[in-house]
């Protein structure tokens, strides 16, 4: 971009470096496949244990990071950093991470959100990436649910349109679908509150070599190709609570599908 703003014409070699660098094998899939599935059961085991905490009469972001890293390490999984555990105004700050130092309390009637990624620790594993939202003691309020919705809805239309294009075999580029879940969002009246690119490629590193689908920090122009994973996580970041929900997309002879559960309902926190 910084040279096409000089007024010199690029021609590209993305597309083919990520053909080359992005795409996974048959090896790839099936370990990303099964950290998913042990990410997918330490979610459900770190809202138990905000339950159990908030129930107890202590709970705070920290240790539920902690819980987590911990259940990572014990199920053969690794990670660079992360995760994301914030509660109520933290979780409208789309960087935030709890440290000891900085960690609020969890209670009861609380907005929590959870981002969370790791991988297989075992060579070439590639990364397994998502976020979830949840209330403690309830589905939240109609606040909640309603910007829920929008994001939800924001998500999957990006879903749809990705799956639709990858049918007909006709090419989309990364920018298009960032284009059709920030277009809902901003029709919603929360366009100024989706502060970051719709997703990004994944592969051996948390944030892949491959297509982002971005039409906010850059504009991405490089084919979503088979082969090839990459995040849809919108989000909508208000001052006393935000909203992301992150699924991951696998482009293969099936398709272009999620890889795991998909989030319909903000999750209710037994407390």
């Amino acid at each position: 971009d910084l040279v096409r703003s000089l007024g010199v014409e690029v021609a590209s070699s993305a597309d083919l470096v990520q053909f080359f660098e992005a795409r996974w094998s048959p090896a790839q899939i099936e370990m990303h496949r099964e950290a998913g599935r042990r990410v997918d059961a330490v979610l459900r085991e770190a809202f138990d244990a905000i339950g159990h905490g908030v129930r107890g009469g202590k709970c705070d972001e920290f240790t539920i990071a902690e819980f987590i890293r911990r259940r990572f390490r014990e199920s053969g999984l690794t990670t660079e950093h992360g995760p994301v555990v914030a509660v109520n105004a933290h979780s409208g700050d789309p960087h935030y991470e709890p440290t000891r130092e900085r960690s609020a309390l969890i209670r009861r009637d609380d907005f929590v959100l959870i981002d969370l990624w790791a991988k297989l620790a075992e060579p070439d594993a590639v990364y397994y990436d998502i976020t979830w939202v949840g209330h403690c003691g309830g589905a939240g309020t109609e606040r909640h649910q309603g910007i829920f919705v929008i994001v939800r809805d924001a998500r999957d239309r990006a879903l749809r349109f990705i799956q639709e294009a990858v049918a007909e075999k006709r090419e989309i580029m990364g920018w298009e679908a960032d284009a059709v879940a920030r277009g809902h969002i901003e029709e919603s009246g929360y366009g100024a509150y989706f502060t970051h690119r719709l997703g990004h490629s994944i592969g051996e590193d948390i944030h892949g070599v491959g297509a982002n689908l971005d039409n906010f920090e850059t504009r991405d122009e490089r084919a979503l190709i088979p082969g090839t994973c990459f995040s849809i996580e919108p989000g909508i970041y208000l001052p006393e609570f935000g909203v992301r929900s992150e699924i991951n997309c696998l482009i293969d002879a099936d398709g272009a599908n999620a890889t795991g559960p998909v989030q319909q309902d903000i999750v209710r926190i037994d407390c």
